[in-house]
């Protein structure tokens, strides 16, 4: 079992709080190890590119090369999609173009950084679980079932997309597919959830548009909180701060601005699988959320 750098990216240390308590609180519980990437620096999220694109190439290219050269590990794991797409972004950019390398390596020299070699793999979180635990794993440890939770399984735009950059995907049943992605599905069915047949799992929320055009994030919004509800989902798992943050938010401002509820509630997949595991709501950050559940879950007696 290897240890991977721990990447929580700038989100996971403000809104997504939760996330990162419960990520750390399941690994802990699964017995897998992780520790954190020191003196890390934000990946470049969806703005640097604005400045220029290799900025933000080399941004998590110097991420990588802190896990490979000053800590040791051959691999990173990013609980975020934002940061989870511009990591693999930069290992496929490097891999494909020798004029990226040379641009990254030559800023690492000059800036006196531990300098990237290809040498460092990127994984989400869920695709690390599946590959140290997987759903029979989950199962073996479970001891608080889900109990039937009818969960629609959110993964959000960034986790697929673009395709090319994600070479180990759709490469037959065993791994991930970019079109119909399923670990989530796979790892909280093993807990005792049944997951819907949900059609939005990979539409856009948004998130990118909040500050400039509300009403267009809150249709999108909109649009996967009724689509769960449709399918007869009680909860959307998210395994994105950026994409979880944004439901929760615009489920409330889609009601105040526009008198339109939803009642579906909105929780990490972590926090879920902690929830499995037989941790408190508390240790797993439910009460931190903005969108209240404690009421649903005790009713289904999993808290």
């Amino acid at each position: 079992m290897a240890k991977v750098a721990y990447y929580p990216g700038c989100a996971l240390e403000g809104s997504g709080g939760p996330y990162d308590k419960s990520t750390r609180v399941l690994v802990k519980e699964l017995g897998l190890q992780m520790e954190n990437l020191e003196d890390y620096n934000c990946c470049g999220a969806m703005e640097v590119k604005n400045v220029h694109p290799m900025l933000q190439t080399y941004m998590s290219a110097r991420n990588l090369a802190i896990a490979s050269k000053l800590q040791g590990c051959d691999t990173v794991m990013a609980p975020c999609n934002g940061c989870y797409r511009n990591l693999k972004q930069t290992e496929y950019e490097c891999a494909t173009s020798e004029e990226t390398m040379k641009t990254v390596q030559d800023l690492a020299d000059k800036s006196g950084d531990p300098v990237y070699e290809g040498d460092v793999r990127t994984l989400h979180a869920l695709e690390w679980f599946m590959e140290e635990v997987g759903p029979d794993g989950i199962k073996s440890k479970v001891k608080k079932s889900l109990n039937g939770l009818k969960i629609a399984n959110y993964y959000g735009c960034m986790y697929t997309r673009p395709r090319q950059i994600f070479p180990e995907k759709d490469q037959g049943p065993d791994s991930e597919s970019s079109y119909a992605p399923h670990f989530m599905d796979d790892l909280l069915n093993a807990a005792g959830a049944v997951a819907v047949d949900f059609p939005l799992k990979t539409a856009c929320c948004g998130g990118a548009h909040t500050l400039s055009d509300s009403d267009t994030s809150t249709q999108l919004v909109l649009n996967i909180l009724q689509a769960a509800e449709d399918a007869g989902a009680e909860v959307i798992a998210t395994e994105c701060p950026t994409c979880h943050s944004g439901l929760e938010m615009h489920q409330v401002r889609a009601e105040t601005e526009f008198g339109i509820k939803s009642n579906v509630k909105v929780i990490y997949f972590t926090q879920l699988l902690g929830l499995a595991m037989g941790l408190s709501a508390r240790k797993v950050g439910i009460p931190d959320n903005v969108s209240d559940s404690m009421d649903l879950l005790a009713a289904k007696g999993i808290v």
